[in-house]
């Protein structure tokens, strides 16, 4: 098939830096469309582990081309140090990594405004990573941001940079802000970083768009998850980018006709950081004991993620939404020492069961999750190479989800590694990767 978009399918950290890195083999260019540098995602090759915020996973493919595309914001000392880091560890990042001319640039006053913000009494606090992100695509939507083809226009910089500081710092007068910032250090030390950044900014949607005229493929990554995007998420407990499939498009400038099939990436349980609804959450020792076993922190920031079990009503609106054809299941080795696993099937709000996602926070707070229980198969996963060898009640557990949900499950992930990955034959998941 053509041109794959890998979308989250819960909260994030689903594990779609692995299955991107195990399949952008088989495609030239891996493409990122949306987010900053709080979005990690974490690969295992070998005895090295790397952990990617805004390259992405394709970059570890020696030949493959790395695309940061429009729809990112993005923090110039991140990246060079991200850009560092691989190429210590021998990764050709020049030859292999391009950058959207038309991204937006976080600078330290952004991530200012957005601590402040969550410190500000009585405000909602979200759970941001206050990496400046938020902020950056406020000023992008406010038409006032700084993008990539100005950074490295000098005249236009100076003039752009010097405006928007001089607002910021009025801003953080009027709300007595005492943090001192020294604005015309941090114009030179941008001015660095853009003759670093240089030779690898382009027109990435020309790049793309002519590669696909030339039979190129393209595996195009998100961050996050359907249910932190801004539009479809738990809002406001949400991201400030199109999380969702949809996404891909507006992030790289490459029609939706272009794109031939959605693979969502979903934990064989759920996971979530920061505020915010979470339906299935298991609040007691076993959910603690599901974030030791699944090693459920934070690879950008160490948080310990909150564990909950699989939501079949949640799977059923992010794969509507997103128009998944497959899904890759992760992490069902995390499983493997319980005796039975709760699913939740429905949701009720006030004694009636409700149809779809409810749009407001405060009605998915009040979520009665109803669940029904699996047998577990108490035995280890993690060392099975096909399906038919996988326990039988992991066989009925897959199954299980994969009728309740509607959608196909053509992938399962027993462990971290690269060769711990089944792929169900004659899936449409397989036929999309093909």
């Amino acid at each position: 098939m053509g041109n794959v978009v890998i979308a989250g399918a819960q909260w994030g950290d689903e594990g779609k830096g692995k299955i991107v890195d195990l399949f952008s083999e088989r495609f030239d260019i891996v493409a990122r469309y949306q987010g900053g540098h709080n979005a990690g995602h974490t690969v295992r090759i070998g005895e090295k582990t790397f952990v990617l915020k805004l390259i992405p996973s394709g970059i570890l493919r020696p030949g493959k081309q790395a695309v940061i595309g429009n729809g990112l914001v993005i923090d110039p000392a991140a990246l060079l140090a991200e850009i560092e880091a691989l190429e210590a560890a021998g990764v050709d990042v020049a030859g292999q990594l391009r950058i959207s001319n038309r991204a937006h640039v976080i600078f330290p006053f952004h991530r200012m405004m957005e601590k402040m913000s969550e410190d500000r009494p009585g405000r909602i606090s979200i759970g941001t990573t206050s990496r400046g992100i938020g902020p950056c695509y406020e000023d992008k939507i406010a038409r006032r941001g700084i993008r990539m083809a100005d950074l490295l226009d000098p005249g236009r910089f100076s003039a752009q940079y010097d405006a928007l500081a001089e607002e910021k710092e009025i801003i953080a007068r009027a709300l007595d802000i005492h943090e001192r910032m020294d604005f015309a250090g941090i114009r030179a030390r941008y001015e660095t970083f853009a003759e670093r950044l240089r030779p690898m900014v382009c027109d990435t949607a020309l790049l793309l768009n002519r590669a696909m005229r030339e039979g190129k493929r393209i595996l195009f990554e998100g961050a996050q998850g359907t249910m932190l995007d801004i539009d479809h998420g738990t809002y406001p407990f949400v991201t400030s980018s199109s999380a969702t499939a949809g996404g891909a498009s507006t992030g790289t400038g490459v029609g939706p006709t272009r794109i031939q099939a959605v693979i969502g990436i979903s934990k064989a349980y759920a996971t979530r950081v920061g505020s915010g609804p979470f339906p299935t959450e298991a609040r007691d020792a076993l959910g603690d004991e599901i974030r030791r076993i699944g090693n459920e922190f934070g690879s950008v920031t160490g948080r310990p993620r909150r564990c909950g079990w699989f939501d079949v009503p949640l799977i059923r609106y992010t794969a509507m939404i997103n128009g998944f054809d497959s899904i890759a299941m992760t992490k069902l080795d995390v499983l493997d020492s319980l005796e039975r696993i709760p699913v939740c099937v429905a949701y009720k709000v006030g004694g009636r069961e409700v149809e779809g996602m409810p749009a407001s926070a405060s009605e998915m707070e009040q979520i009665e999750p109803c669940y029904e229980y699996l047998p577990g198969w108490r035995t280890s996963t993690s060392g099975i190479t096909s399906y038919e060898k996988l326990p039988r009640q992991a066989k009925d557990y897959l199954q299980y989800l994969e009728e309740a949900t509607s959608v196909e499950i053509g992938c399962v992930s027993v462990g971290p590694e690269r060769n711990q990955t089944i792929v169900a034959a004659g899936s449409r998941f397989e036929a999309a990767l093909a």
